[in-house]
C-alpha cells in the first residue's frame, strides 16, 4: 500500500475518516488501468508542492519537455535553481484554486496539507483533467509507474500502487535486461520506416519486414552487443531486398 494509506494513520483523503481504515484502497488492485504514453512537449503542467517529491515530479515532467509551473510558498534549492535559470515558472504562494488550473493539461500535488490536496483534486476533476496527488490513491485519476528510459525506449512498471519497493527492484532488473543495444536497434529501425512506408503497400507487409529483422538470424541484439553495427545494417539491407515488391 502507499505509505500514507494504512489502518491507524490519520486519514489524508476526501473520505475524511479521521483514522484511516484502508477503505479508500480496497479496490485498488482490481482496478484496470489504461496504460498510455503522454506527449507533454509544450503542454502546461502544474506541480503543487516545493519539497523533494515536488523536485522529483518536476524533473520527470521536464524530461518530457513539459511547460512546468511550480506553485508553492517555498521550494528546495534545486527547484529554486530551476526557476532562476528559467527552466520552470515558480508562483511563490499557496495554491489558489481553479484559476490556477486554467489552460493546464496535468497537475501533480505533493503537499503535506490534506485540505490543499483535496482542493487540487476536486478542482481538477471538475475540469476533467489529469490529476495525481502523490501517495493518495483516492485523490488520483492516474498513477505514475516506475520508468526505465533508454534513448527512445521507455518501459513502464506498475504494481497498481501495491508496492513501490517491488516496482523499484523490477526497474533495476529491467534496466539490466534491456540495455543500450535495444535503444540503438530502435533508432536503426526507425531509420528504415521511411523506406518501408514508401515501398511496402500494406500494414502486413511492413509488419513482416520489421519482424524479419528483429527476429532475424543472426540476432541483431547480439550483433549490437558485440559492437557490430555494420552487420545489423547489412541485415536491414537484406530484408529490404527480400521484401521489396517485384
Amino acid at each position: 500500500m502507499p505509505a500514507q494509506a494504512y489502518a491507524g494513520k490519520n486519514c489524508v483523503c476526501q473520505l475524511r475518516k479521521g483514522i484511516c481504515d484502508q477503505s479508500c484502497v480496497q479496490g485498488m488492485l482490481d482496478t484496470p488501468f489504461y496504460i498510455a504514453c503522454l506527449k507533454l512537449t509544450g503542454r502546461r503542467c502544474v506541480v503543487v508542492g516545493g519539497g523533494e517529491i515536488g523536485l522529483e515530479k518536476t524533473e520527470g515532467l521536464l524530461a518530457c519537455d513539459a511547460d512546468v509551473t511550480l506553485i508553492s510558498p517555498d521550494a528546495v534549492g534545486a527547484l529554486r535553481s530551476l526557476a532562476a535559470e528559467g527552466s520552470i515558472a515558480w508562483e511563490q504562494r499557496e495554491y489558489g484554486g481553479r484559476e490556477d488550473l486554467e489552460g493546464v493539461f496535468m497537475v501533480i500535488a505533493c503537499t503535506d496539507d490534506t485540505d490543499i490536496n483535496i482542493r487540487v483534486f476536486d478542482d481538477a476533476e471538475r475540469r476533467a483533467m489529469l490529476v495525481n496527488i502523490v501517495d493518495v490513491p483516492p485523490l488520483c485519476n492516474f498513477i505514475l509507474p516506475a520508468i526505465v528510459r533508454t534513448g527512445p525506449l521507455a518501459i513502464a512498471i506498475s504494481t497498481a500502487g501495491a508496492s513501490p519497493a517491488l516496482a523499484k527492484r523490477m526497474k533495476a532488473e529491467v534496466s539490466e535486461l534491456f540495455g543500450e543495444e535495444y535503444a540503438r536497434l530502435a533508432i536503426m529501425l526507425n531509420d528504415a520506416r521511411g523506406w518501408a512506408k514508401g515501398t511496402l503497400p500494406t500494414y502486413q507487409d511492413r509488419k513482416a519486414f520489421f519482424e524479419s529483422i528483429v527476429n532475424g538470424d543472426p540476432d541483431p541484439i547480439a550483433l549490437l552487443r558485440a559492437g557490430d553495427e555494420a552487420a545489423v545494417l547489412d541485415l536491414i539491407a537484406a530484408a529490404q531486398r527480400t521484401h521489396a515488391p517485384a
